[in-house]
């Protein structure tokens, strides 16, 4: 990993672009983009797309990360001048207990806040720790002397308002990163170094080839349009899943046979291990069971594509997440070598 893709990782995720209000973080891609020369458009969903342009026009790729995350909305401002929270994403509430966060009003104000059990202080609630953590009982508390409701909606504050959690992002010297949000932030900054690598190279691609950044996955839709009738194969790049039972860890890149969806294209499958071999990539075949991406919503939405899933492996899913600097570059010399790669036969 780079320095400066640590650089971009550390300001994407610095960035609150929850699912629904991620104008400034595709603003910070497209201008990433744009000073390197790249074609971009925006689709009407709000998503980015970054073109290069290939030998072969007729048959096209495309690539896909995305920039929203998990998030919340003000659902309601409970008369002891706290919010209540409606989640974004799919995530618990204990993931979220203890964090910091912040309110951004309809007229672009910040209000600073902690997400909170009701019941936290043990001197006063028996069940502070058997409580459970849902909707009912977790709540905002707001960095401002508030005590009702009518003092908080005084601030700006007003149900529908986005709630962004820190991501208390940290790099430590031996080469992990923390952070939430690195599902998908981490691998938008690999593909934005990638395309910067290209253009270093100079290099043509065999087919031209679209990057989409997408910004409604999180929540099911993200990569489902903007997909070209010449595109051939469709290529997702977000995280890869760790846990009881799971091949990927933090110092290879995964690549995805099986997820909620289903299978993934057999053939795209084995062409990307090849790759990987090759070129001396460390890689893990990986099921993940709970999960879907920006490939299978494409699938989903009826587009006639081969598509596929690779990622670096993330620990921590939806939570404070963990990856390392081998699974980022590992992923990168996946993407670059898959680039320059011919199309499957189909």
């Amino acid at each position: 990993m780079t320095t400066e893709q640590l650089d971009l990782i550390k300001q994407l995720v610095s960035i609150p672009s929850p699912s629904g209000h991620t104008k400034k973080v595709i603003q910070f891609v497209e201008q990433y983009f744009n000073e390197l020369g790249v074609s971009t458009q925006h689709n009407r969903k709000g998503g980015l797309i970054a073109t290069l342009k290939g030998v072969n026009d007729e048959e096209q790729r495309m690539l896909t990360a995305h920039v929203d995350t998990l998030g919340a909305m003000v659902k309601e401002i409970k008369p002891n001048g706290r919010l209540k929270l409606d989640l974004i994403g799919g995530f618990r509430y204990n993931a979220i207990e203890g964090e910091y966060c912040q309110i951004e009003t309809a007229t672009g104000a910040v209000i600073t806040g902690t997400i909170l059990m009701h019941q936290t202080s043990v001197h006063v609630y028996k069940d502070a720790g058997s409580a459970e953590r849902n909707q009912a009982n977790m709540e905002v508390r707001i960095d401002a002397k508030v005590h009702n409701e009518t003092e908080v909606r005084a601030l700006g504050i007003e149900v529908g308002d986005f709630v962004s959690f820190d991501p208390r992002v940290e790099a430590t010297a031996n080469g992990f990163i923390k952070s939430r949000h690195l599902d998908d932030k981490a691998s938008v900054a690999i593909l934005m170094t990638v395309v910067k690598r290209l253009i270093a190279e100079k290099i043509t691609l065999p087919y031209t080839t679209h990057f989409l950044i997408s910004n409604n996955e999180e929540i099911g839709y993200g990569g489902n349009s903007n997909i070209t009738p010449e595109t051939v194969e469709y290529l997702a790049v977000d995280m890869g899943a760790m846990g009881d039972g799971q091949s990927t860890d933090e110092y290879s890149v995964s690549i995805c046979v099986k997820d909620a969806s289903g299978p993934y294209h057999y053939e795209l499958r084995k062409h990307l291990v090849n790759l990987a071999e090759q070129n001396n990539i460390d890689y893990q075949l990986d099921i993940y069971p709970f999960y879907g991406s920006d490939a299978s919503a494409a699938i989903r939405s009826g587009h006639d594509i081969i598509h596929g899933l690779i990622g670096p492996g993330i620990d921590s899913s939806h939570a404070y997440e963990r990856t390392h600097m081998e699974s980022l570059v590992k992923t990168g010399e996946l993407v670059y070598h898959y680039l320059l790669s011919k199309l499957i036969n189909y």
